[in-house]
């Protein structure tokens, strides 16, 4: 997926970098977690900002969003970013009820930051690319396949042996019987205080838009 994700961020660099004021605005796949668009982002040295839901951001006001894209324009002329679906959650809509209204992020992002230059009476030109059924149609490597031999072959042997209620995964280099209820237990997020989040903010120069 990450690999598959590099040809849209480069078309989108290439689309942005050509003409003056350009934006880049690429969508990948992670509505609960931003592993997608982290490493793709570390992967490819021309995202200049990478948004994903684990580290909050706001679009107004002194080190929001809009400031940040306006000094990149000003110092480079164009722009890519990178957002994860799951992103900006906290400043989407809400029902009657107080549930998130789900929607395009992608969408609601290039309608927020074509607004926001309007009203600065700027002149910008935004490409949007979603990938995403791209990047789940690409076929599997041999890689991948050997390993889904593997699980599938263990998944097997473990019914056999009168094991229910379980998944094989990786533990310590071996493949293991998981039950159900440890897979479910928690979810897995990018630690946004590690070195890995670290590197990506280096590589970006992008603001933590948390420190505002």
């Amino acid at each position: 997926a990450v690999e598959e994700a590099q040809r849209a961020i480069n078309a989108a660099h290439v689309e942005a970098e050509s003409v003056e004021n350009g934006i880049g605005l690429v969508k990948l796949m992670g509505r609960d977690s931003g592993f997608i668009a982290m490493y793709a982002t570390l992967a490819n040295r021309d995202v200049d900002c990478c948004l994903i839901p684990e580290s909050p951001f706001y679009l107004e006001g002194p080190g929001g969003l809009f400031e940040f894209i306006e000094k990149r324009l000003r110092d480079s002329g164009h722009m890519v970013i990178v957002i994860a679906e799951g992103a900006g959650e906290s400043l989407e809509e809400r029902d009657a009820s107080g549930n998130k209204l789900f929607k395009d992020v992608g969408l609601w992002m290039s309608h927020k930051i074509r607004e926001h230059f309007a009203n600065q009476k700027k002149t910008i030109t935004l490409k949007y690319i979603d990938p995403t059924y791209m990047i789940r149609a690409i076929p599997a490597n041999a890689s991948d396949n050997v390993y889904c031999t593997i699980l599938a072959q263990s998944a097997i042997h473990g019914a056999m042996a009168g094991y229910t209620g379980f998944t094989v995964g990786p533990v310590n280099g071996r493949h293991c019987y998981i039950p159900f209820y440890r897979i479910t237990a928690s979810q897995n997020k990018v630690v946004i205080t590690d070195r890995m989040w670290a590197r990506l903010l280096s590589s970006t120069n992008q603001p933590s838009f948390m420190n505002h």
